[in-house]
């Protein structure tokens, strides 16, 4: 058996370890690098660290680190529930509201996992106490975080981008936000009308106040705009323009402002070093350090080739998607990113498919599925929901997810990937 063989079969089972063990994906992945390079490759550390992506480790650090403030000082609190005064009576809004919540904490730098958990509890406290179907708020919450998710400042799209530049392949920032935020925005739109958002009322004036009602009971947090909350919206709007007007890195800006923050309230920042998400820290880095070693060893390019040996470049990409999506069903779409982009490298390199199609179908196919009960997200959304059959309710995420990954890979194939077919 080859050496690069040998690589992607470690590969598998550190994505089997991961799923079936609820171990870290990173850890795991390290600990590949070290024996796959070490006894398979004859490489020594300095070899085996030369793949470890300090640039990500920054940003996730720094992004992560300045919204644990937010979260710490109750400025993510004050957002939410500024969004739902908004609302007022009209119900049909929630679910609308619910998804633009989550698209712009993740959007403004919050993982998908966190936004999620600091939604949905509220959103699914609405469904329950307006008869709204949980599945329709769930997935409203988790495609809203998914369509957000993807924005030159956000953590997946800071990871993709920073993949793509890594790789030298060429990339559109706008175009991968977009396709994302479309593809969940028509999800959404879907699910609404299927679950019954249409029926749900316009205005309601006896629940004209009840919005504020249930935000009270969702949390005990005080939602006054204090100075600390104001000094943090600044810094996240610093951060926008920063990054997007200044060209300036995310994650060093982030950090900057975060630490700015903590030396002003230092209260905040201890627990907001706590709450970094350094699970996903690990589950990034880990990745990446192991696909350093496969790239090293030149077993990208062995799959690669492997892929472009179909015959059919369509073909290749459409299955690329579908992997994607199904290993993500299960596993961390954050890892399957990191793991499949790389692996496309030698198959795009060809020029027969355009990357930057290919890169936003792979993306959204593999993040597209977390409304799925084995993701995080969908267990986070299950968790959340108060007063439901539980078993029925994993049932429908199970079933929801299921339909994600048949039919979302072969549309954004479709419409991403075939006409830019070269």
């Amino acid at each position: 058996m080859s050496d690069e063989l040998i690589s992607i079969l470690v590969l598998v089972v550190v994505f089997v370890i991961a799923t079936t063990r609820s171990i870290n994906m990173g850890a795991l992945s390290f600990a590949a690098a070290f024996a796959v390079g070490e006894l398979v490759a004859g490489f020594d550390a300095e070899q085996i660290f030369a793949g470890f992506p300090g640039d990500l480790f920054v940003v996730l650090v720094g992004v992560t680190y300045l919204f644990a403030l937010a979260r710490a000082n109750g400025t993510t609190d004050w957002l939410v529930h500024a969004a739902i005064r908004l609302v007022g009576g009209r119900v049909a809004l929630i679910p609308w509201v619910m998804f633009a919540i989550s698209g712009v904490l993740t959007a403004i730098g919050a993982v998908s996992p966190a936004a999620v958990a600091i939604v949905a509890p509220l959103a699914l406290s609405f469904a329950a106490r307006y008869r709204i179907s949980p599945l329709l708020m769930g997935a409203m919450v988790v495609h809203g975080a998914q369509g957000g998710g993807f924005s030159p400042i956000s953590i997946y799209g800071s990871i993709v981008n920073g993949i793509v530049e890594r790789e030298k392949l060429p990339g559109n920032e706008v175009t991968l936000f977009l396709a994302s935020l479309v593809v969940n925005l028509l999800i959404a739109a879907v699910v609404f009308v299927v679950c019954g958002g249409l029926k749900l009322p316009r205005t309601d004036t006896a629940a004209a106040a009840a919005p504020e009602e249930a935000a009270a009971e969702a949390s005990d947090a005080d939602t006054r705009l204090t100075p600390a909350r104001i000094a943090t919206l600044v810094a996240l709007v610093a951060l926008v323009v920063a990054v997007l007007a200044f060209d300036q890195d995310a994650g060093l800006t982030a950090i900057t402002l975060a630490v700015a923050l903590s030396v002003v309230w230092p209260d905040h920042g201890k627990r907001a070093v706590n709450e970094v998400t350094w699970p996903t820290v690990l589950l990034i880095c880990g990745v990446l350090t192991y696909v350093g070693v496969l790239d090293e060893m030149g077993t990208i390019t062995y799959a690669g080739n492997a892929v472009t040996d179909i015959g059919v470049p369509l073909l290749a990409a459409l299955l690329l998607c579908y992997i994607g999506a199904i290993i993500s069903a299960f596993a961390s779409s954050v890892g399957i990113m990191g793991a499949l982009i790389p692996l496309a490298v030698p198959f795009l390199s060809q020029g027969h498919i355009g990357a930057v199609g290919m890169i936003a179908a792979l993306t959204v196919s593999a993040t597209v599925v977390d409304i799925s009960p084995f993701s995080t997200n969908g267990a986070l959304v299950l968790a959340a929901a108060p007063d439901v059959d539980r078993d029925r309710f994993f049932r429908q995420l199970m079933i929801y997810g299921g339909i994600m990954v048949v039919v979302v890979p072969a549309a954004v194939w479709l419409t991403m990937v075939v006409p830019g077919l070269g």
